[in-house]
């Protein structure tokens, strides 16, 4: 790592977005601890870029009617995901700015998250990729997949799972 104007240079923080209350407890999470208090420095956070990242499901996975007389549904539905992504980003912004960060990096990569996030990891030089848990069980787990538990094996940095707690009753 180089020395830069007195300050160690540190990598990135990549932290996964999708739009779940899971996902964004992550983010608040992070932006709380590590980026959060008066000025740049005094944050756990300084010196590290701040990467979120959402990662837009493919519009060619989604079936299209097509054939004599058949509509083509892709554009409609290439329409749909790229708005769904805007509300994502636009909502991970605002999170941004109630912390006050503003130096933020956004990025919309079409992919599978697993590869896409574990892609950024290495395209950012990243020392931690933060990812929320969903809290699946075991069969949902193997039925749906787990980003995370990807992730945790896959990425060449730390994986911090956030993990939504429960409220107790």
């Amino acid at each position: 790592m180089a020395e830069a104007a007195g300050e160690l240079e540190r990598g990135a923080i990549v932290v996964g977005v999708e739009d779940s209350e899971h996902s964004f407890y992550a983010l608040q999470w992070i932006l709380g601890h590590f980026f959060a208090g008066e000025g740049a420095t005094s944050a756990l956070g300084a010196g590290y870029k701040l990467v979120i990242v959402y990662a837009k499901p493919s519009p060619s996975l989604m079936m299209s009617m097509g054939g004599p007389g058949g509509v083509d549904i892709r554009p409609h539905v290439e329409s749909d995901l790229k708005r769904a992504a805007a509300k994502v980003i636009d909502k991970a912004k605002e999170l941004c700015a109630a912390n006050s960060v503003s130096d933020a990096i956004f990025e919309v990569v079409e992919g599978d998250a697993r590869n896409v996030l574990c892609d950024a990891v290495e395209k950012f030089n990243a020392d931690v990729l933060v990812v929320g848990s969903h809290g699946y069980g075991a069969i949902k787990r193997v039925v749906l997949g787990s980003v995370s538990d990807y992730c945790a094996h896959h990425a060449d940095c730390t994986v911090m799972i956030v993990k939504k707690p429960k409220h107790k009753h």
